[in-house]
């Protein structure tokens, strides 16, 4: 093997040792620094606003930073407190509603009882009682076998639930730490903005400057297109399940819409959280006609989806709707649910770094020749 081959799998290896090292430094500042890189975040997202108060109304930028998280968190909560209101007049009208619901569910399966159960129950004893010894011996230790299994699973799933309670009530001081730190720390990130950024640019060599302002003003582009994205798509599915409700004339339309639109963010189960219990309890319940709408509602809204996500996430982030469409499939293999938000962030990154021209300086440094 020539000298030259050799020094380039040696620039190959330092590549690789590079960005291996540079992930795990990456995941492990994060870890310990997550309540700062939020606030930049959100420094990032209210960054508009303050530069349009400062501009526009000639305030300070400290009271111009103050006044749009005073208006966001003013907004937040105002919301929060809207979707509470809505949500325990709901609960006042459900409270009124359901022991009327439950007892017809209960004659319901009074009826179901006596009337197939009981039957079926006979016809199978009268088979049981049919079969030899050895045949009822394997019956009851299968039936046997399967209530242990449901009963060591049901056991099992109480016990996570319960171990998990402590954890979630350490976790509410932790969370509320994290709330005052990034808090603070959007403050004077915003604050200070345009001082980091030239802190920045003054650490960085020439070609990172170019190479990173690219990659930041494309992520920055990326990331007002997902939270735009992910924005539409919520409101078109509250919407189609406001006009669905309305049209099968049910109680609180608009609370159960936001409600399910709220349940929308979750990647994956979404509104299903809230559909699947509501038909099956409709059916059981005997009214079926209720539960078909409620189920052709749920398709609707399911296909809609399934459709629009794809098309709203290339319009917003800048992708090519099949790229998005399995970056969104391959996302959500390696990584799960999570893997769903994951997915179009990591071609975004990566077509980003292209643009860049990154990828084409990491192969000009392995073949051996100068970047340009």
């Amino acid at each position: 093997m020539s000298r030259v081959y050799i020094d380039r799998f040696l620039r190959f290896l330092i590549v690789i040792a590079v960005v291996v090292l540079g992930l795990m430094a990456a995941y492990y500042v994060s870890t310990v620094t997550y309540p700062f890189i939020i606030a930049f975040f959100i420094a990032l997202l209210i960054n508009p606003l303050v530069n349009f108060l400062e501009r526009k109304t000639k305030m300070p930028r400290w009271l111009a930073v103050s006044v749009t998280l005073i208006v966001l968190f003013a907004a937040v909560a105002g919301i929060v407190i809207l979707l509470i209101a809505e949500i325990v007049s709901g609960t006042q009208y459900l409270a009124d509603v359901v022991p009327e619901k439950f007892q017809a569910l209960i004659a319901y399966m009074e009826s179901f009882a006596a009337n197939q159960l009981i039957p079926l129950y006979q016809d199978l004893a009268v088979l049981f009682k049919s079969l030899n010894d050895n045949q009822q011996d394997t019956i009851m230790q299968n039936i046997q076998a399967v209530g242990t299994q449901i009963a060591t699973t049901v056991g099992e799933f109480i016990q996570r639930v319960l171990q998990n309670i402590p954890q979630l009530l350490a976790w509410l001081p932790n969370a509320a730490t994290v709330f005052i730190f990034s808090l603070l720390a959007t403050f004077f990130i915003s604050k200070d903005w345009h001082r980091l950024m030239r802190m920045i640019q003054q650490w960085l060599p020439a070609k990172a400057r170019t190479s990173g302002k690219t990659v930041f003003l494309d992520l920055k582009r990326a990331l007002f297109g997902f939270i735009k994205a992910q924005a539409t798509l919520i409101s078109i599915t509250t919407v189609i399940v406001l006009i669905g409700l309305l049209i099968l004339r049910v109680d609180y339309a608009i609370t159960i819409a936001l409600i399910i639109g709220f349940v929308d963010i979750l990647p994956y189960l979404g509104t299903g959280i809230v559909f699947v219990p509501w038909i099956i309890y409709a059916a059981v319940s005997g009214d079926i006609p209720f539960a078909i709408g409620l189920g052709v509602l749920y398709i609707v809204v399911l296909v809609q989806r399934q459709i629009m996500e794809p098309k709203v996430l290339s319009s917003s982030i800048g992708l090519d709707p099949l790229a998005t469409l399995i970056a969104l499939f391959v996302g959500f293999k390696l990584l799960g649910f999570l893997g769903l938000i994951a997915g179009p962030v990591i071609l975004v990154i990566i077509r980003t770094l292209h643009s860049a021209n990154v990828f084409h300086d990491i192969w000009r440094f392995i073949i051996g020749k100068p970047s340009s």
